[in-house]
């Protein structure tokens, strides 16, 4: 890691030594971008945004806990973004093979583990399931994104954004293997390709 901050120093911030000057006056995200923690998920890479563009919330799960039940790191960073920074968009991106949607799904295995337990409360898992299928663990993790969705609109903060019209929610799943993002068409109940969204 620290050859990295090398490399960046001598190579990639001298290339981008204006962005980072007026980077260093403030910020203007255009979007609040919740996902997991996974070190598979790099949001940047995945959406080709630069530095100043995207204001991250990573968490396992990328669960937003209903408001107000778990007052915290996740809770404030919404209420930051969205109402101070008024950030324009929210994405709630989940992706496949979560380790969490696996996790909810045979809680057992984490007895071990209180605060991961306690926090795949947040992850609505209509049955378990001790040998789920690819398209299972798919659509529980399409499931996921939505009901995140839905604890997203029970903050303060965004629900008078979206009552004023000026906040948009997407929900999509990033496929690690294949590249492909599906986004939410709420239209339609189901998850497209972005291309067709």
């Amino acid at each position: 890691m620290l050859g990295g901050v090398s490399r960046f120093q001598k190579n990639v911030y001298p290339e981008n030594q204006e962005l980072f000057e007026r980077l260093a006056l403030g910020q203007r995200p255009e979007a609040l971008f919740i996902t997991c923690a996974d070190s598979r998920i790099d949001p940047c890479l995945i959406t080709q945004t630069k530095p100043g563009e995207l204001f991250i919330c990573r968490v396992i799960g990328n669960v937003v806990p209903p408001y107000p039940e778990a007052i915290g790191g996740v809770s404030a960073t919404i209420e930051y973004a969205v109402g101070v920074l008024r950030v324009p968009q929210v994405v709630v991106c989940g992706h496949t093979d979560c380790g969490v949607m696996r996790g909810a799904l045979h809680p057992e295995a984490l007895e071990a583990y209180p605060s991961v337990t306690a926090w795949l409360r947040y992850a609505k898992v209509g049955h378990l399931e001790r040998n789920p299928s690819a398209d299972f663990l798919l659509a529980l993790t399409e499931n996921n994104v939505i009901a995140q969705m839905k604890n997203l609109r029970s903050h303060p903060t965004v629900a008078a954004r979206l009552e004023q019209g000026d906040l948009a929610l997407y929900g999509w799943v990033y496929h690690i293997g294949s590249g492909m993002v599906t986004a939410y068409n709420e239209a339609s109940y189901r998850f497209e390709s972005t291309a067709s969204v």
